[in-house]
C-alpha cells in the first residue's frame, strides 16, 4: 500500500498538475495549463484554483508557489521534478496537505479522474508574537 503524500510530493500533485508576497511565477499553472487548472477565487491574500485531471492525463512543467491542497478524490500521480525524478504520490480524498514551492509536472496515473483544491497564500503569515 503506498503512503499518504508528504509535503514533497504534492502537488500534484496536484495536484494535487498544482503561494507568500512574491512576484508572480512565469509559468504560472492557471496560465501554462488552462485545461487543468481553473482560478476559482483570488484576491490579494489567496488564489483559490480548482485542479482537475482525467485517467492518464498530463500537465506540463510548472511553478507552484507554497499552497494547501484539499484532495477531492482520491488521488495516485507521477511528479516529475526538473533532476528527472519521478516519485508517484497517493493521497487519498478528503486529506489536506501543506506544499512546498516547487518546480513540477505533475501526471494522473490513477484510472479515475483526479479533483483537488490548490489554495495559493500571496501573504506570509503574521509572526506570533510571545508575551
Amino acid at each position: 500500500m503506498k503512503n499518504p503524500m508528504n509535503s514533497a510530493g504534492v502537488l500534484l500533485a496536484i495536484l494535487a498538475f498544482g503561494f507568500f508576497t512574491r512576484p508572480v511565477f512565469a509559468q504560472d499553472a492557471a496560465k501554462v495549463d488552462s485545461t487543468h487548472f481553473k482560478v476559482e477565487f483570488e484576491n490579494d491574500q489567496v488564489r483559490v484554483l480548482r485542479v482537475t485531471a482525467g485517467p492518464g492525463e498530463k500537465s506540463v512543467m510548472y511553478e507552484q508557489p507554497e499552497a494547501v491542497v484539499v484532495f477531492l478524490t482520491d488521488v495516485l500521480v507521477k511528479v516529475t521534478f526538473p533532476d528527472g525524478t519521478t516519485p508517484e504520490r497517493a493521497a487519498n480524498a478528503g486529506q489536506v496537505i501543506w506544499n512546498p514551492a516547487e518546480k513540477l509536472l505533475p501526471e494522473n496515473i490513477n484510472n479515475k479522474p483526479l479533483e483537488a483544491i490548490l489554495i495559493e497564500l500571496k501573504v506570509k503569515p503574521a509572526a506570533i508574537k510571545k508575551n
